[in-house]
């Protein structure tokens, strides 16, 4: 049955991988496993759970006396579904709600035109200049808001500006390489530092004052070398933004409702870790009440638009309706996933393993960092979650080898420097990002072209990323 987990995941992680070779939605394919091996973890959970899980086996059974009259195969099975299933769905459940909040919030500023007070900030002509403007602003933009939308507003922009398709490719590509790297240092920046901040295993403050040097410099060192290729000035082309068309929401709302939109949503984004240290609640308690109360104030702007028509109104309801749920279910699926070969014991045995085989953490954490260009991120970092589970102090005081666990307590060197890793080490290949494969798809950039003239850059600024954390560490 272990054997039969492992192939499980293994073949399903391969299809993820070869999505677009093979046309299926990754998200099915998640979900398929992520059922499949709970399904048999339930049938294997009597021959393992007193060797992996026994402390907790024993601790449910003895707040749960009404089970002491099953047979021991029915009682493994109780605590498979009440107890270890239900404490997965509810982790999950906050990473999920987290994610839908912020998704919303981000749908309701694009809809009504919030983005074009970043975009029309770019004026210059300069190709050098274009190229670090870009690069830099898409670093800070996806801080707060996802890599996906992050990437589809400058690529758009982009667009507005460079007409020759090569040389787009070029400013594309560097979008996602800021756009991954600015997702890295901030704790709700990108989907893996969600996740480790929303289980716990990292705080605001520490992410960012630990990871922003090195992902700024993984971003810094690719467009340094890329500004050599560009000179001259771009040939003028018009950048004009057309509010006339009565049919258009944009014709209907003022700069002012467009600028509230913006800074609401955007505040909402960045209090969420505030909120979160202030109240205690789980981060998705302080978007959802953000969502809300950006809710009531479009409805109350439409309320007051008698002269527009309903059918142009862009109601929250209906941004429910654009909402990505795919990707939901892919997160959904794959957390499940991982989460039954950690409940199997599969992971800690796979932990042990790497610990043999590569003693040095550092050196475990950037080969993750490269293989996130291949496979997708989450599954690795939620595989690695899985395989470290956070160390206490408790632990710590009764380990035999504390300064290696030193690494796995809040905040300890391994969070932050795997969630440099996997933020940044998907930029080396274009299908190792979710900001790469979504530029594949509007600007039709081939992955040889990427791979010739963009993966070399990448993985430089990877190393010399990794090489000044590695530093500050030792400074420090």
């Amino acid at each position: 049955m272990i054997y039969l987990m492992i192939i499980v995941f293994l073949v399903g992680y391969i299809s993820i991988a070869m999505e677009h070779s093979i046309k299926i939605n990754k998200a099915s394919i998640a979900l398929l496993i992520g059922m499949v091996l709970w399904v048999v973890y339930i049938y294997l959970a009597p021959s393992i759970v007193q060797s992996v899980s026994a402390e907790s086996f024993t601790d449910f059974l003895s707040h749960n006396g009404g089970l002491t009259h099953l047979n021991f195969k029915e009682q493994v099975s109780s605590f498979v579904i009440n107890h270890q299933l239900l404490e997965t769905i509810g982790d999950i459940s906050e990473t999920l709600l987290f994610l839908t909040g912020a998704m919303t919030v981000v749908e309701i500023i694009d809809v009504h035109g919030g983005f074009n007070f970043i975009t029309n900030w770019i004026i210059t002509r300069k190709r050098r200049k274009l190229l670090w403007l870009v690069a830099i602003i898409t670093f800070f933009l996806s801080s707060v808001l996802d890599n996906l939308t992050t990437t589809i507003v400058m690529v758009m922009l982009i667009r507005k500006i460079v007409d020759d398709r090569k040389e787009r490719w070029i400013f594309c590509s560097m979008v996602v390489l800021a756009a991954n790297s600015g997702g890295a240092w901030s704790p709700i920046g990108d989907v893996t530092t969600i996740m480790l901040w929303v289980k716990g295993n990292i705080t605001s403050f520490a992410i960012m004052k630990n990871v922003f040097l090195p992902s700024l410099v993984s971003l810094i060192v690719p467009v340094f070398i890329t500004q050599y290729w560009l000179k001259g000035k771009l040939p003028a082309s018009p950048n004009e933004e057309f509010w006339d068309d009565p049919n258009s929401l944009n014709y209907y709302l003022t700069p002012l409702n467009r600028f509230i939109v913006l800074v609401s949503g955007i505040s909402i984004l960045i209090l969420a870790p505030v909120f979160k240290a202030v109240t205690g609640l789980p981060p998705f308690i302080g978007v959802l009440l953000g969502v809300s109360i950006l809710w009531i104030y479009t409805e109350i702007m439409y309320n007051h638009k008698k002269n527009m028509s309903e059918n142009i109104k862009i109601r929250v309801e209906r941004i429910f309706q654009r909402l990505d749920i795919s990707t939901l279910m892919f997160f959904l699926g794959i957390l499940l996933a991982v989460d039954a070969l950690s409940r199997a014991g599969i992971l800690v045995s796979l932990a042990g393993f790497m610990t043999a085989h590569i003693p040095n953490i550092y050196a475990q954490t950037i080969s993750i960092g490269v293989m996130s260009s291949i496979f997708d991120n989450v599954p690795l970092l939620a595989g690695a979650m899985g395989m470290y589970p956070i160390v206490s102090e408790t632990m710590l005081a009764s380990a035999t080898n504390p300064e290696f666990l030193q690494n796995f307590v809040v905040d300890g060197t391994f969070w932050h420097f795997i969630a440099y890793c996997v933020g940044t080490g998907g930029s080396i290949l274009l299908i190792g990002s979710a900001a790469g494969v979504i530029l594949m798809g509007l600007e039709r950039i081939t992955f040889a072209w990427y791979l010739k003239r963009i993966s070399l850059l990448a993985l430089i600024g990877y190393l010399c990323g990794a090489g000044v954390y590695l530093l500050q560490l030792m400074i420090f």
